[in-house]
């Protein structure tokens, strides 16, 4: 486990607990966006005397030591990882997940800020749209409903 974070936790005051190493060790060891309840099982696995409100408030207390960050993804659960703020980009037609830098949305934070006097919080909600392979196949069935030869009109 990355002992940077046990240090971070010990720097914040915070004693290190058993649940608090093993949520730690299911999100190291995930590579995957997790809800709470995907947190409790992988941590259950391991540990089974760990209550999953245990689990619950580890995250919470996580989160609120800037370790772990939690999102959305669309209208299901939050889901937690390591706290490296980055942006979903969620494809409305296959569900595809697509982390992106924060950084990618500068322009548009800077946009917004001066035009609007409005901040963002980017990486909290995803930006949903399509991903390359149903834009592409949507821009193909565009092409081939709508053909650009010219049309016969009928005067009579």
């Amino acid at each position: 486990m990355d002992e940077d974070l046990i240090a971070e936790l010990r720097r914040q005051g915070y004693r290190i607990t058993t649940a608090r190493r093993a949520v730690l060790r299911a999100l190291v060891d995930s590579h995957d966006h997790l809800t709470a309840d995907d947190v409790a099982h992988a941590v259950q696995a391991r540990h089974p005397d760990i209550d999953t409100s245990t689990v619950y408030r580890t995250l919470t207390l996580l989160e609120d030591a800037g370790i772990v960050e939690h999102g959305h993804l669309g209208h299901g659960p939050a889901v937690y990882q390591l706290g490296r703020t980055h942006q979903h980009l969620v494809c409305e037609e296959c569900g595809a997940v697509l982390d992106i830098p924060v950084a990618a949305l500068d322009g548009l934070a800077r946009k917004l800020r001066e035009q609007y006097g409005f901040e963002i919080r980017p990486g909290h909600f995803p930006l949903m749209g399509r991903c390359t392979k149903h834009a592409d196949a949507d821009a193909h069935a565009h092409d081939t409903t709508h053909s650009h030869a010219p049309r016969e009109h009928s005067h009579g």
